[in-house]
């Protein structure tokens, strides 16, 4: 069978293989027991349970070093996969250091990029051009929006965002197009199956793939092609997987596909962090790693090198309470060190002032510098107070999770040119940049260009190349077109000659009059867009620097292969674009600001001073999770995660009342502070509960306060009758926000409304309890 790519040499004939190499015994030095366990496993399927703090990058790093040095594995038969760019590029580095440069033949990277080099080479067999486009969340949403008109689909009946929730859901379970009918459970549904075979049909004629086809495809193209298979298991004999907790049904399909009983599977994770079940994620990937490989090994790494003792012992009591998980207790040799701080203000703005005051006492103090202090909150409308707070006294800060730079206009705008540089068929990228800036091509003008499109059979740049034809297109449309046409294919020819991708994003930006346009503009928020436009433009020059810095014995020893991108190309620099996940955006340290975000945005971070803030039962635990205890469990662990963020010093806060409805919420402690041992905890004020809670008074009471106040609160607004609403109307939920009702099932007291929550997602609400109100 001849391999789509060059088979790593085996290690007796392996020159590179040995170069630079160090003593195997030296790559088990500064290792504990269990982590020397984990790095010198003679080979087999391996599960190593990393608690938090525990080690785990070194153990990973250690291990492929140890299998190139000491049991001779040729650097390209390893694939190492990780969450997130930035975990990556940390553990190519590591190992580089204890190897040398043969590891560049390595693949490390995250699902997302792996798949991205396999369906590059593979490309022909599904349809697709080498060159295909990335689609990111708003191009997606551009391309639905478009197929819904076209369909003629009331917006407000079939929301475009609810239909991509539906249909990404389906793709992480890799049900595809031809079988998405089969899952639809009401007409809705129905609906959105069909637009899911008319949105993919469309992403194919765009030669583009959306984030969960990168997997998912891959998957099906391996399950399809067995020789492909094949060709990849025998190329990737030893498979390293981090985080395997957060792995979703396609992710963990594609490392079966990838494996048969020889290969020498390491996977790593703590089920005990598994917290992005609304993701996709199932924790049961990892609880039965062991039955889907019975003769596997398992690892437990316990001890912590982050944190106190006291911390740890937290953490360990509430995890705990956590029913069918892999046992395990972190300890930590450092010492038990400061006990945890409780607080209770009066209302949310009390709890703010004394973080406030606390973060100015310890800066005051010597000991501890804005940077390594984090607030961590449930939910992304916390951070309000805390911001109010910080402003009026003066307390710099940053919150993580804003706007991110690829998804500012401008340089969505910018990036869109460079795509149909490479990718002519993107239909979504030319139709957002064809009037961008306004050169007098309206709405019109683009839908004649469309229907000569579709009475011609052909792309819809190819349309815009032919628009004299285009009957129904007024005459200075066409004026407008043609110049567009001619710089876009001059452009086009300088990407297709080599040029580095700073010199066309520069070209670019200069004749299509982008840039002169927002320099002309009087609107000062345009000299900020200018800035934006210069860090990208930065950013591609860097990514072309560094490609260059590469050398010809690198090169060589990196198992660059002819399906590869160009290094420095426009098409490579595009592919490291669309790959930047949302972990990868979360500030370097060193700017002298506390951070603050949420918990599920704080995973795999660590800061001396951790605030652990809002624990009341109805804010964390969230108040969707309080009678599922699938969700309960998982908010647990997520209480875990922000406790194990701590390396010194732990703060856990909460309010008596918040404001909801317009009207004071009395809310009890959250049954997490109930689970803390008493004498780890330094309450510096209990506050003035209606419930008049104490660390040992019994959770139930509070609990049975909390159903009480939150609908005494509710009643202040008067007797509240069900919520009559139809698809499309807009509603208010005191938790969710703002959302689009997309389904209703069942009448009276029965009536039942599917609700679209945006970034929360699409929920089922009993409109008759539900905390909803119609806008």
């Amino acid at each position: 069978m001849t391999l789509p790519f060059p088979v790593p040499p085996t290690p007796q004939t392996s020159a590179r293989s040995t170069r630079r190499q160090p003593r195997s015994e030296a790559l088990l030095e500064g290792l504990n027991d269990a982590q020397k366990q984990a790095v010198s496993h003679p080979g087999g399927p391996l599960l190593v349970i990393a608690g938090a703090g525990s080690g785990k990058t070194r153990v990973l790093t250690r291990r492929i070093a140890w299998l190139i040095a000491a049991k001779g594995a040729h650097p390209g038969s390893i694939l190492a996969i990780t969450f997130t760019n930035k975990a990556a590029a940390e553990m190519r580095s590591r190992v580089a250091e204890l190897v040398g440069s043969s590891s560049r033949a390595m693949w490390v990277s995250t699902f997302h990029s792996a798949s991205v080099r396999i369906l590059r080479r593979e490309h022909a067999k599904l349809g697709f051009t080498s060159s295909f486009t990335i689609y990111d969340a708003a191009d997606q949403r551009r391309l639905m929006t478009m197929v819904c008109r076209d369909m003629e689909l009331d917006p407000k009946r079939i929301a475009p965002r609810a239909v991509l929730n539906w249909i990404s859901n389906l793709k992480n379970e890799l049900v595809d197009h031809e079988s998405a009918s089969s899952r639809a459970t009401n007409p809705t549904e129905e609906i959105y199956a069909e637009v899911y075979g008319t949105y993919q049909a469309r992403l194919t004629a765009a030669n583009a793939m959306d984030f969960d086809d990168l997997i998912m495809n891959t998957v099906h193209l391996l399950q399809g092609w067995p020789d492909v298979a094949e060709a990849y298991r025998r190329r990737f004999r030893h498979l390293l997987v981090d985080e395997y907790q957060d792995t979703n049904h396609a992710q963990y399909q594609l490392i079966k596909e990838l494996t048969d009983p020889e290969s020498d599977l390491l996977v790593v994770g703590d089920s005990d962090q598994s917290i992005y079940a609304f993701r996709g994620a199932s924790i049961r990937n990892i609880l039965e790693f062991e039955d889907d490989f019975p003769d596997a090994t398992t690892v437990l790494l316990e001890q912590n090198y982050r944190s106190t003792q006291t911390i740890l012992s937290a953490a360990n009591a509430v995890i705990a309470r956590n029913e069918g998980r892999q046992d395990k207790k972190l300890w930590s040799a450092e010492g038990d060190g400061e006990r945890i701080i409780g607080y209770v203000g009066d209302d949310e703005r009390d709890e703010a002032q004394f973080i406030a005051d606390e973060v100015d006492r310890l800066s005051d103090s010597g000991g501890v510098a804005a940077k390594d202090v984090a607030i961590f909150y449930r939910t992304n409308a916390q951070s309000r107070v805390f911001e109010e707070v910080f402003i009026r006294v003066g307390l710099p800060y940053r919150v993580v999770g804003g706007v991110r730079f690829y998804e500012r206009k401008e340089v969505k705008d910018a990036l869109a040119y460079l795509k149909v540089l490479v990718n002519p068929r993107d239909t979504v990228s030319i139709r957002r940049v064809l009037n961008e800036p306004k050169r007098g091509i309206g709405d019109r003008a683009e839908a004649a260009v469309q229907r000569l499109a579709v009475q011609h059979d052909v792309s819809f740049w190819e349309a815009l190349t032919r628009a004299s034809e285009a009957p129904d297109l007024a005459t200075r449309s066409l004026r407008a077109i043609e110049p567009f046409t001619d710089f876009m294919s001059e452009l086009m020819d300088m990407a297709a000659g080599g040029a580095p991708a700073d010199a066309v994003l520069e070209a670019a930006l200069t004749r299509s009059g982008y840039l002169s346009t927002l320099e002309d503009s009087t609107d000062p928020q345009d000299e900020t867009r200018v800035e934006n436009l210069a860090e990208l433009v930065a950013v591609a020059r860097e990514f072309v620097v560094n490609a260059s810095t590469v050398d010809e014995s690198d090169q060589a020893g990196a198992d660059v292969e002819e399906a590869d991108l160009t290094p420095g190309s426009l098409a490579a620099f595009l592919e490291q674009v669309a790959l930047v996940a949302d972990a990868d955006s979360i500030p370097d340290e060193g700017d002298g600001v506390v951070t603050l975000m949420t918990l599920h945005t704080a995973k795999g971070l660590e800061f001396p001073v951790v605030f652990l803030t809002g624990l009341e039962d109805g804010i964390f635990p969230h108040i969707r999770a309080m009678g599922d205890p699938a969700e309960l469990a998982e908010e647990r662990r997520l209480a875990y995660v922000g406790i194990t963020r701590a390396r010194t010093a732990l703060y856990v806060t909460r309010a008596t009342t918040r404001s909801a409805w317009g009207a004071p919420s009395y809310n009890p402690a959250s049954r997490f502070l109930d689970e803390l041992p008493v004498d780890l905890v330094d309450w510096k004020r209990l506050g003035q509960s209606p419930t008049a809670w104490t660390p040992s008074t019994p959770s139930a009471t509070a609990r049975s306060s909390f159903r009480s106040s939150n609908v005494a609160a509710r009643s202040s607004k008067g007797t509240r009758a069900t919520v009559s609403v139809e698809p499309g109307d807009r509603v208010s939920h005191d938790t969710f926000g703002l959302g689009t009702v997309v389904a209703i099932d069942g009448e009276g007291d029965r009536a039942q409304a599917s609700v679209d929550f945006g970034t929360h997602g699409i929920k089922r609400l009993l409109l008759r309890y539900a905390p909803v109100e119609k806008l």
